[in-house]
């Protein structure tokens, strides 16, 4: 097992990097960034999610992906909610097939109404590329969604990293929606696994908010970890579960240790 003193070291170094070039740094300090509003996630985020960056998301498992697609939804809700900026939702016509296409009552009712939403189709994940990092260089486009059908190889490192040096450019929030998790490195901010969690009853016992149930799995801000939240759409906020919240060390690289135990956080 590493010392601290290399460890220390590393973040030392790769905040060194990051001060001598922003475009190739890890992480710099002046970053906008987007809170969650729950204090345990925004501190492995350093503070929220990096709005000028690229982030991963897939399902813990295939039937999940809805559960994935919701809360890259409501991210962009959350990141377009009074503002003039929109939010772009990019798919391809296999994806849509696939996964089926968001409904607009619905997102309306999930606190993302149409006007704040701009849908795009494309043929091939190779144009949803293409589309999602023109579309990052806008100033005038909050949050990109680039649905990629499967896992979404095309999206390897080479193409997350113009997609991450495109969001760099405009400002963005790149979200790279995958059906299932990719299992080789990309240049991804953070990775998150999706998943659906039990929800609270309402007051008279129906369907309570929405739970979700997100394992960040590479984080190259801070920490890995667990975290059981719900979401608000009359706030259109994210609020902690009424659950256990784990956080797990993470190794050098910033990802996910599966040997180190979780403690609880919250």
């Amino acid at each position: 097992m590493a010392s601290a003193a290399p460890r220390g070291a590393l973040r030392h170094l790769r905040q060194a990097l990051a001060t001598l070039d922003r475009e190739r740094g890890f992480s710099l300090a002046g970053e906008e960034s987007l809170p969650l509003g729950m204090p345990a996630i925004d501190a492995a985020l350093g503070g929220g999610l990096v709005c000028a960056a690229l982030h991963e998301l897939a399902p813990a498992a295939p039937a999940q992906f809805g559960t994935a697609a919701g809360f890259a939804l409501a991210i962009a809700a959350l990141r377009t909610a009074g503002g003039s900026a929109a939010a772009l939702f990019i798919q391809t016509d296999f994806a849509s097939l696939e996964a089926g296409m968001p409904y607009g009552p619905g997102l309306d009712g999930f606190g993302l109404p149409m006007e704040r939403l701009i849908m795009l189709r494309v043929p091939r994940p190779v144009d949803a590329l293409w589309a999602c990092e023109e579309a990052l260089k806008s100033r005038g486009i909050a949050v990109v969604i680039a649905e990629l059908p499967e896992a979404g190889e095309v999206a390897d490192f080479t193409a997350t990293r113009r997609l991450t040096l495109a969001a760099r450019a405009g400002g963005g929030l790149g979200l790279l929606l995958r059906h299932r998790p990719l299992p080789i490195a990309t240049a991804a901010t953070t990775r998150w696994q999706v998943a659906a969690a039990l929800s609270t009853p309402d007051r008279f016992g129906g369907l309570g908010r929405t739970a979700f149930d997100l394992s960040l799995n590479r984080n190259r801000r801070g920490r890995c970890g667990r975290f059981i939240v719900t979401w608000d759409h009359h706030a259109c906020a994210f609020l902690p579960q009424a659950l256990s919240l784990g956080m797990a060390a993470a190794t050098d690289d910033g990802s996910l240790d599966p040997q180190r135990p979780l403690a609880r956080a919250g």
